[in-house]
């Protein structure tokens, strides 16, 4: 079973860029490369009364090919039936460090950057991060990213415990 996984993931990885004439050379990023990502999520109860929803992108620049810097704005919206609707934000630099491997570029990188509005307290925050972008087509990729978030509001020796962890799932572009 382990072998028929593997056999179909290097296929999914593989078979796409083939199958559109495209080079192993042609994927991953280049010097001077702009980046845009996109990301939205929302939820629902069965009345949609309660409705949660949240956008974010992004912008960035390949100063080499493997590393990138640029920025992220993120916006969220909570309605609650009955309450007080709330929304709150989170801007962002970013750099990250991409690892070449044809399709995949997995990447390394730190943020800093604000949160802030209604349902949040406001603060700066900075963290780690890490992902993978995962080409479809050569200018066209599915990302996951993972970052943990240290708040800077914090006077308590508990700083790294109050932090935030961030996943998100999106798609991305280049040109």
């Amino acid at each position: 079973m382990k072998k028929w996984l593997i056999l179909g993931i290097l296929a999914a990885w593989l078979i796409p860029g083939h199958v559109l004439g495209q080079e192993v050379g042609d994927w991953g990023f280049n010097a001077g490369d702009l980046e845009m990502t996109l990301q939205g999520s929302g939820t629902s109860d069965n009345d949609v009364d309660n409705t949660n929803f949240s956008v974010e992108g992004s912008l960035g620049y390949f100063f080499t090919r493997n590393l990138e810097f640029g920025l992220r704005q993120g916006i969220g919206y909570l309605d609650v039936e009955g309450g007080e609707d709330r929304w709150d934000g989170s801007t962002r630099l970013f750099a990250d460090y991409h690892f070449d491997f044809w399709q995949m570029q997995p990447f390394l990188g730190v943020n800093l950057g604000a949160l802030y509005g209604d349902g949040v307290n406001d603060t700066w925050f900075a963290g780690p991060e890490v992902g993978v972008k995962v080409f479809v087509i050569s200018s066209t990729f599915l990302y996951f990213l993972m970052e943990y978030n240290y708040p800077f509001d914090d006077d308590d020796d508990e700083v790294f415990d109050d932090g935030r962890f961030l996943y998100a799932f999106g798609m991305g572009t280049t040109w």
